[in-house]
């Protein structure tokens, strides 16, 4: 893991790696985000930066491989998906969070992209299946009752 994070810093930093933070930039150059439709989103929640400039350090990189290894609870996978997918940090999935997941799933070009009443009523149908207080949003036990139903959800997100 630190021969992979130093690699992605500049020859003259990398005696140094554990002081070094490594820009977005370079860290969507490592294959398992450079195709993933949430890259820009595992940059952020990821990231401890207090500039908000999504930059890791080789901590960030640690929890990121954590999270997406194999022997990560369900619990762990579940919390980050849910951060990953809440787009506007508020702490629920509402509409636009969903319509953005939705997006981001089915890709951004317009032979992919759904109509808008397809869009409504897929959203509809998540929000059916998972809001169980009926609030029409899906907050973090909500998200992971539905996950817990879904043997599969470990071994296949995130980092697929």
């Amino acid at each position: 893991a630190y021969k992979r994070f130093s690699e992605l810093l500049p020859k003259e930093e990398r005696e140094n790696a554990c002081a070094a933070r490594v820009p977005k930039s370079q860290i969507l150059t490592l294959p398992e985000l450079r195709a993933n439709p949430f890259q820009d989103r595992i940059c952020r929640v990821f990231s401890t930066s207090e500039h908000g400039d999504d930059s890791w350090s080789f901590e960030d990189f640690l929890d990121m491989l954590s999270v997406f290894s194999d022997s990560a609870t369900t619990d762990v996978k579940s919390h980050y998906a849910f951060r990953i997918f809440d787009f506007d940090d508020d702490g629920i999935l509402d509409t636009k969070d969903l319509e953005k997941l939705v997006d981001c799933l089915t890709g951004q070009g317009e032979e992919s992209r759904l109509s808008s009443a397809e869009m409504e009523q897929l959203i509809q149908n998540i929000l059916e299946e998972s809001d169980i207080d009926k609030d029409g949003t899906i907050n973090l036990s909500e998200f992971q009752h539905v996950v817990s139903r879904s043997p599969d959800f470990a071994r296949y997100s995130l980092s697929r």
